[in-house]
């Protein structure tokens, strides 16, 4: 009998999430293939046990090269972790369309590319796991991050079709919904922001950064979670012995805001928003236009 293989890939291991999800599987006993587009920003993790791959999931060759390296040892990736994700904040009107490019780039199509890749070897050995991680903006985009969010928001829908499709060879995909959690992500997204930006939106996206800087800290500190919180719920998710949840959500931000979001109609959600997310400067005051009048 052939044994399964139970090879665990990792994307965007340089940092945060996917560091702590390789490490953490690799002290399990898992064989853990540790990827980054840098070799040298995840050349430590050689010293966990992690096997590490130059990967870069925007590029088709790279992904192919990855995957394939992978197959050559194990026969086939059996758990695939799409950790891998860039975040930009700005306003949805001045937000640049290349920026937004780009998150879709890394975020979904680096996503979809990898994961067709993958596949076959698990249906072939009718097993494995797909573990995509969104994020609560994944089912409501904070303000500021409206492009992000949406990125979030296509891993959602592609999970839960892909879901439907490969479960009958025997492959597994999860969601993993993280709420506030205290990364290099949003740092990385409010440092590289254009300071020089004013205009409407000029304070309001200094607002939403300075925010994203303090994740973890002051009075919302205990609703939000660390890289290993989540790296612990990847392993739940790959290691469960039956059938894994299809979504799981880390962190009590994530439970308590998405459970508002289900419960509340929007306007209402978008009050209980303004209690703690910035709000754009405007006029205090609304024209009411005139009805058209009838001929």
């Amino acid at each position: 009998m052939t044994t399964l293989s139970r090879a665990v890939l990792v994307t965007g291991c340089s940092t945060g999430i996917g560091r702590e999800t390789a490490t953490l599987f690799a002290r399990q006993g898992w064989t853990v293939y540790a990827s980054a587009r840098r070799l040298e920003s995840i050349a430590d993790l050689e010293n966990e046990g992690c096997r590490l791959l130059a990967l870069d999931v925007t590029d088709a060759a790279s992904c192919a090269a990855a995957v394939d390296a992978v197959v050559a040892e194990e026969r086939a990736v059996g758990v695939l972790v799409n950790n891998a994700g860039i975040m930009e904040l700005d306003a949805f009107e001045t937000v640049s369309i290349e920026r937004v490019r780009a998150m879709f780039e890394t975020n979904v199509f680096g996503l979809i590319r990898l994961t067709q890749l993958v596949l076959p070897g698990m249906r072939e050995q009718r097993w494995g796991r797909i573990i995509n991680v969104g994020s609560m903006n994944g089912k409501f985009p904070f303000p500021g991050m409206s492009a992000y969010g949406a990125t979030k928001h296509g891993i959602e829908a592609l999970s839960d079709a892909l879901r439907y499709e490969i479960g009958p060879f025997g492959v597994d995909v999860s969601i993993i919904e993280p709420g506030m959690v205290t990364t290099p992500l949003a740092q990385g997204a409010a440092s590289r922001r254009d300071t020089s930006a004013g205009g409407v939106y000029g304070a309001y996206n200094a607002a939403v950064a300075e925010s994203a800087l303090s994740v973890g800290q002051g009075p919302f500190a205990r609703f939000a979670c660390t890289p290993q919180d989540v790296a612990r719920v990847i392993l739940k998710a790959a290691a469960d012995p039956r059938r894994p949840r299809t979504r799981y959500r880390v962190a009590p931000s994530a439970h308590l805001l998405l459970t508002a979001r289900a419960l509340l109609p929007d306007r209402a959600f978008d009050a209980l928003l303004r209690r703690f997310v910035p709000v754009p400067e405007a006029p205090s005051s609304r024209p009411v236009p005139e009805a058209p009048s009838g001929r």
